[in-house]
């Protein structure tokens, strides 16, 4: 009987390591989307404005159709307010007036993509998904030189055969700046 109990606690305590493990190799991920020139790397692309962009797939938690908010007072103007997401408050932000372009009205392609942090959890207006992108590392470069990699929202640029994209750093539009 004591045999079970401590092999059983060996077993847990050793699945508990192994999805420890899981769930850092994921976090890296998350953080730092590529390493290895042949990794591919896997994104979910959406538009705003004529512009297409994109983020790490694992960082997003889902994607759903524009639901009713609530605004919130004496905010920066790209946040719209906050919105029930399953009983959770999650803050709503509006990607175009963000990136400093002009407010567009809520089309049957708008979407909300949820995405999470280590520390926080947002919703974005996006004017419309594309597709889940897998690229190459080997075929993401640095943001230009004109933008502040440490400090900006770009975390790199995608090449791909017919287009590029903006990869974003997800730690970067989660971050609270007012």
């Amino acid at each position: 009987m004591l045999f079970e109990k401590i092999s059983n606690y060996k077993w847990g305590n050793a699945m508990n390591d192994k999805l420890n493990k899981i769930i850092e190799k994921q976090q890296k991920q998350i953080e730092e989307p590529h390493k290895k020139e042949d990794d591919v790397v896997q994104l979910v692309g959406f538009i705003i404005g004529q512009e297409e962009y994109a983020v790490p797939i694992l960082s997003i938690q889902e994607i759903i159709k524009p639901i009713e908010y609530t605004r919130v007072p004496s905010v920066p103007s790209y946040i719209l307010g906050v919105f029930n997401l399953r009983g959770s408050v999650i803050p709503l932000l509006d990607l175009r007036t963000k990136f400093k372009m002009e407010p567009a009205k809520v089309t049957e392609d708008t979407r909300y993509i949820v995405m999470k942090g280590k520390d926080n959890t947002a919703g974005f207006v996006i004017d419309r998904l594309t597709e889940a992108i897998r690229i190459k590392s080997s075929k993401i470069g640095p943001p230009p030189e004109t933008i502040h990699a440490d400090k900006g929202m770009v975390y790199g640029i995608g090449m791909r055969e017919d287009n590029i994209l903006t990869i974003l750093k997800v730690e970067s539009l989660l971050k609270r700046d007012f």
